[in-house]
């Protein structure tokens, strides 16, 4: 019987019944694979996840360098932008800038994937020769989670120790304070501790400000560090030259109080202030209390001429030296007979300022020196302030050794803002080291015009005739004071330590600022024929700053002001 015909053969032999179950099996075998390909795609997606997962992590998380974040509770450092208070640029008035901050790296270690502390503390130490490798093995052995290795790297460190490639030890990003100027003003713009919290001068005044305004456009201060550079210089000469213990220098605005230039000497680089000694870290010019010697006799002529017990052509007798009970008061160059006002502020007779402190009578003299801010702590924005010392009991004595510096110890900051007072027209204003605006600082009236252009004219004569001729500066009008006065020793005054200093203006007839110079315990030379005081030590350093100063600040060699304080200068002095 012939075969039906669907099992009749086809093409190739094969009969329809094969091609039927081999369509099966194709079928079958196609079902499978595409259930293995969907597995695979499905790991291959899971996958994906997690790695896309574990990235947003680490970018949210981790450092810029592959730091490790962990649970705050763990100890490790937190991460993300960088660790530690951000701040504001500190600038000059130009804006020139004092402090800033940088990003840096920190080095830190989880001990717990140290293969080999030992080794790896010797590693380290190859890089940062000044570590104990000892220490900083027992520190990489701990149980510890977290140990610091290094803070705020250097960028050559950096790269050394993560050239190491040391398992365990990981980077971290920080904020640093950096001083592009150095130790030029650091005891003005002061120093902040590893975490950039302020410590000293105006890093810590201002420690919230600066944290507060980290964004904006800098905090502006009244440095003018060109200014603060030519004192610095001319300061750091003298300092050599005289052997002294410290030297002081200021250049205030005598119309505002700004503070142009704030120096002292020894000084620290703020970058480094913990390896500094506690005399560089000394602010004298704000700290530091002083007697001032002869430059207060510009005080107490201006409260006689004030109260109107003296005047220029009045007469004191300096002939003989003046015994109270048992102090004598004597002159270090004694002229032996009557002088004037002018010839005693001139020629600096502590007799005649003291005759003349005794017509004012001690009463009128404290509210005097009250009224120009001698006897409470200066208001300058630094949170190092000397409190002024004064005498237990206002005596008649005490009345008449302050008259000419002694008895009264007060800092630089608050004598300049006093003499400012005295050239300025009559008015106190505080010491600032911040820029106001370009408003008028308001201030109180101390002394009268009149009586403010007679000082100017004594300043000015002092300088011309006086103790103060190497002050000098030649094509500037300037005028001033020096004041030498002994230091307190045990109880007494020491012959042999002096506190050496000049206080000036300029220009005379209408002056715009003040300078103020001084050394601490100088040691005469050959040039000054071994004399230590201040016409033969600060003054020189007076004239030199002004000749530098004068033609960054606008005045120049010769120049002749205009306006109603120039025309009363010009009748005074006639």
């Amino acid at each position: 019987m012939p075969a039906p015909a669907w099992e009749s053969t086809v093409a190739g032999g094969w009969s329809s019944r094969s091609i039927l179950r081999m369509d099966g099996q194709h079928k079958q075998t196609f079902e499978l694979s595409r259930g293995r390909l969907l597995a695979v795609l499905s790991l291959f997606a899971v996958a994906f996840v997690l790695i896309g997962a574990r990235l947003v992590g680490l970018a949210a998380f981790s450092g810029p360098v592959g730091g490790r974040q962990a649970s705050v509770d763990s100890g490790l450092p937190v991460a993300g932008a960088a660790r530690g208070q951000t701040r504001a640029d500190i600038v000059d008035r130009n804006g020139i800038i004092l402090a800033t901050d940088l990003t840096v790296m920190s080095a830190y270690a989880d001990p717990r994937r140290i293969l080999d502390a030992p080794d790896a503390a010797r590693r380290l130490a190859a890089v940062m020769t000044d570590i104990d490798v000892a220490a900083m093995a027992r520190r990489l052995a701990s149980k510890k989670h977290f140990v610091w290795v290094r803070r705020k790297l250097d960028p050559g460190l950096y790269k050394a120790v993560n050239d190491l490639g040391i398992p365990g030890i990981e980077f971290i990003s920080e904020n640093r304070r950096v001083y592009p100027q150095g130790r030029l003003a650091a005891h003005a713009v002061g120093f902040v501790d590893l975490d950039n919290r302020g410590l000293a001068g105006l890093e810590r005044r201002f420690d919230g400000p600066l944290s507060a305004e980290a964004s904006g456009p800098g905090f502006v201060t009244a440095l003018d560090i060109r200014v603060q550079h030519a004192v610095h210089d001319v300061l750091s000469a003298g300092l050599q030259r005289f052997h002294a213990r410290a030297a002081i220098g200021l250049v205030a605005d005598v119309d505002s109080g700004a503070i142009l230039a704030i120096v002292s000497l020894p000084d620290f680089d703020p970058a480094k202030a913990g390896q500094a000694s506690r005399a560089a870290l000394f602010n004298h010019a704000s700290l530091g209390v002083y007697e001032m010697g002869s430059t207060f006799k510009t005080f107490t002529v201006a409260m006689a001429l004030e109260d109107g017990v003296a005047s220029l052509s009045s007469r004191y007798d300096a002939s003989r030296p003046l015994h109270v009970a048992r102090f004598t008061i004597r002159d270090d160059h004694p002229l032996g007979r009557v002088l004037t006002v002018p010839e005693i502020y001139i020629h600096s007779s502590n007799i005649g300022s003291a005759r003349m402190a005794l017509d004012v009578g001690a009463p009128a003299q404290r509210e005097f020196l009250d009224k120009i801010g001698l006897l409470r702590p200066a208001a300058i924005e630094l949170p190092e302030v000397g409190r002024p010392l004064l005498p237990a009991r206002w005596r008649d004595i005490r009345l008449m050794t302050i008259s000419y510096g002694h008895g009264l110890a007060v800092s630089p900051v608050q004598l300049i803002s006093a003499i400012s007072a005295m050239v300025n027209g009559g008015i106190w204003r505080p010491a600032s080291l911040l820029v106001r605006g370009g408003a008028t600082v308001p201030g109180q009236r101390v002394i009268s015009p009149r009586t403010s252009d007679s000082i100017r004219q004594l300043m000015r004569s002092a300088v011309l005739e006086g103790t103060g001729h190497q002050a000098r500066a030649i094509g500037y009008r300037v005028g001033g004071k020096t004041g030498t006065a002994e230091k307190s020793v045990n109880g007494g005054y020491s012959d042999s330590a002096d506190f050496s200093s000049f206080v000036g203006a300029f220009p005379m007839e209408a002056p715009r600022y003040a300078v103020f110079v001084a050394y601490d315990e100088p040691q005469g030379d050959a040039a000054t024929s071994g004399f230590s005081g201040g016409g033969w030590t600060a003054a020189p350093g007076f004239r030199e700053i002004v000749r530098r100063i004068a033609p960054i600040v606008g005045v120049r060699p010769g120049q002749m002001p205009t306006g109603a304080r120039r025309a009363s200068f010009s009748a005074a002095a006639r």
